[in-house]
């Protein structure tokens, strides 16, 4: 074990008696790594966020469709549902996009009956819809900053409906502890919605909830149950079904960024390729130097394993730190947060991430592989020379 513990020092210092080359090979790693380690936190992130959302919802998502195309659902059909045994309540849900302000900004409206809306949002201002009459709307905290909506701001109509158009009023500014409801999103009430879209009698889709263990025979049930209604097929979704469906859009946009990325692993080998002696005189002389004195060639392999380890190391643990004060600074997080694991959330703008550990191993795994690439080729090819070549 001293033997091994003795040609690791080695590696170490010839670390400490190259500081330009060790921080040249540092400097790359944390280029290469702090862009890809953010984007894969993000990624990770938002995977933690959507499986919250799943998790905060109903048992079961009943949709409509015609023509492979989803269409809207009749809200009386949420009678028939609540008559089959095991089901607990039925709630009519509206989703849909509309475009507000001057710069004609994107936003998505939730209309759900008053006393319904999910138990994760709260108002740091104002209240929830109470549906007095006028069109109530509740904003989030980051589409409020952006179109400058404060509680009692009066909109102007918006949308055209056949009931003809009426003004709306904030009433609150909400945020939820699954963030992914704070993204340019506005609640109200169902009845407001039917109007601002002009669709009454009609739900985007239903949500079901029902006693523990009906789930798996309600999903089939319920279509049998509404197979007579005017043609329109129904389709039924429960968490599951969800859990399964989301790593498959993730993954294969994690997939297309994980390949935009090999360009810049492959440069960076090159990089160290460079730096750590391909065409470094000195550095061969060393190796030949160390064949003289009676070093083996799996000593001298086994010393630039250890120096790669040690270089991998700091270049990682150096682009981890990066990465997480940035995407904390963008939560808003003080010093403190930067010791935080886990999904970040603030309290105007969330930026959802999460760092460990897949990243956090990922990262040091492809940094190891990228110094570990870049020196052995250099390293083996002195080691199998003899002296008198390496040192000319």
């Amino acid at each position: 074990m001293r033997y091994f513990l003795d040609i690791a020092e080695t590696g170490v210092v010839a670390i400490l008696r190259t500081p330009l080359r060790s921080l040249v090979t540092t400097v790359c790693l944390v280029v290469i790594l702090v862009p890809f380690l953010t984007g894969l936190g993000l990624s990770k992130g938002i995977q933690k966020e959507a499986e919250l959302s799943i998790r905060f919802g109903a048992d079961l998502y009943v949709t409509g469709r015609r023509f492979g195309r989803n269409v809207p659902v009749p809200v009386q059909v949420a009678k028939e549902i609540e008559s089959i045994e095991g089901v607990t309540e039925v709630v009519p849900r509206i989703v849909g996009g509309i475009v507000l302000g001057k710069e004609n900004e994107n936003a998505v409206v939730v209309g759900m009956p008053i006393g319904r809306f999910p138990s994760s949002i709260a108002c740091v201002e104002g209240t929830l819809p109470t549906g007095d009459g006028m069109n109530e709307l509740v904003v989030g905290t980051e589409l409020a900053r952006q179109l400058g909506l404060k509680v009692d701001t009066l909109i102007p109509p918006f949308y055209r409906s056949s009931e003809g158009e009426r003004v709306s009023k904030v009433v609150g500014i909400f945020k939820s502890d699954v963030s992914i409801w704070q993204s340019r999103l506005i609640l109200t009430s169902f009845d407001t919605a039917s109007a601002i879209f002009n669709q009454r009698g009609l739900a985007t889709d239903l949500l079901v909830y029902c006693r523990p263990g009906y789930q798996g025979a309600l999903s089939s049930t319920i279509r049998q149950t509404l197979q007579k209604e005017g043609g329109l097929q129904f389709e039924v979704t429960s968490q599951e079904d969800l859990e399964r469906k989301l790593p498959v859009g993730l993954l294969h946009r994690e997939g297309i960024f994980n390949v935009h990325f090999l360009l810049a692993f492959a440069v960076g080998i090159l990089v160290v390729l460079v730096t750590s002696g391909f065409g470094l005189s000195e550095r061969r002389r060393e190796m030949g130097i160390l064949k003289a004195t009676g070093w083996q060639t799996d000593e001298i392999l086994l010393r630039s394993i250890v120096e790669s380890f040690v270089l991998g190391l700091a270049g990682a643990s150096m682009a981890f730190l990066i990465a997480y004060i940035w995407l904390a600074w963008l939560n808003g997080y003080w010093i403190a947060g930067v010791f935080l694991a886990g999904v970040g959330r603030a309290p105007s703008f969330s930026v959802p991430f999460q760092l460990t550990p897949v990243p956090a191993l990922l990262c040091f795994l492809v940094s190891f592989v990228i110094v570990m690439t870049g020196t052995v080729y250099t390293s083996w090819r002195a080691a199998t020379s003899s002296p008198m070549e390496a040192m000319r």
